[in-house]
Parts: C-alpha cells; sequence; structure tokens
C-alpha cells in the first residue's frame, strides 16, 4: 500500500479545508477471498470467473464494500487518523474494481465544525482517470483538549 502522508492523528486543531490525503493499493484475488470470508458476501460475481463473464461486468469485480474500505483507511489511519469516529458516509459506485486494479483512494476536507468536532470529507476512489466510488463522509475528528 501506498500513502502519500504518514500515519497518525492529525486533531481538529489543525485541520483546514482543503486537505487531501490518499493511498493507493493494488486489489487482489486474496484482497477479494478475505473479504468474501469476513462479509459472507460470497456473490459469485466476485469468486466466480465463469459465472462472472456472463453478467453486465464481463468478468470478476472487487466488492464495492472493499473499495470504500480504502476510504475508510484513508480516513482512519490518516485524516484526520487514528482516534477518529465515523458518524455517515455516503457512497455511489460509479464503475467496477477488477481483480488487478490499482485502487486510489482520497479524502478531502470539505468543511469542519470546530464546536461539534466535526469533520465532513469528499471521498473517492479511482482506477486510473475513472472514478469507482465517490461520496461524503462525516467523522469526529480528535482534540488535543479532550483525547
Amino acid at each position: 500500500m501506498l500513502d502519500n502522508m504518514p500515519r497518525g492523528t492529525i486533531c481538529i486543531e489543525d485541520i483546514e479545508i482543503g486537505m487531501s490525503r490518499h493511498l493507493m493499493k493494488v486489489v487482489t484475488d486474496r484482497d477479494i477471498e478475505l473479504f468474501a470470508e469476513v462479509s459472507t458476501d460470497r456473490n459469485p460475481v466476485h469468486l466466480d470467473e465463469q459465472y462472472a463473464r456472463d453478467t453486465i461486468f464481463e468478468g470478476r469485480i472487487a466488492h464495492g464494500m472493499l473499495t470504500a474500505g480504502l476510504i475508510s483507511a484513508v480516513i482512519g489511519e490518516q485524516l484526520p487518523g487514528h482516534g477518529t469516529v465515523y458518524l455517515g458516509q455516503s457512497l455511489r459506485f460509479m464503475a467496477p474494481v477488477r481483480p488487478g486494479d490499482m485502487v486510489r483512494a482520497e479524502v478531502t476536507v470539505t468543511a469542519i465544525d470546530h464546536a461539534k468536532r466535526r469533520v465532513t470529507l469528499e471521498t473517492l476512489a479511482s482506477v486510473g482517470k475513472t472514478v469507482v466510488v465517490k461520496g461524503e463522509a462525516l467523522v469526529l475528528a480528535p482534540s488535543r483538549k479532550f483525547d
């Protein structure tokens, strides 16, 4: 996995509109198999190439929530990072992710409510120039005053 910044914590007092962090990861067959195991989502479009060839995707795809999990990793590890609590996330799945694709997951700060320690983040995942997932997250950020 390739991160653009060190992992850790950015406290609410140091977060600014426009701040952005990302990671990049190749989604492997093993990732898909492990996600199926943990989630119990064994839809054959994810696990059976022969079955998946006859779908609208014309081949196997990764679970959408596996890709969304990479967005969660950026939020929980980089921005705001350790100590962050998810309050909500909207997701729109725009295109499939296939085994072997390099996914770039990115979050960008769009709003800050210092009084409530809430941060709104634009969330995107892409493969090359294709946006595969987009949405918005609301999180409770850590604070030097309380944590």
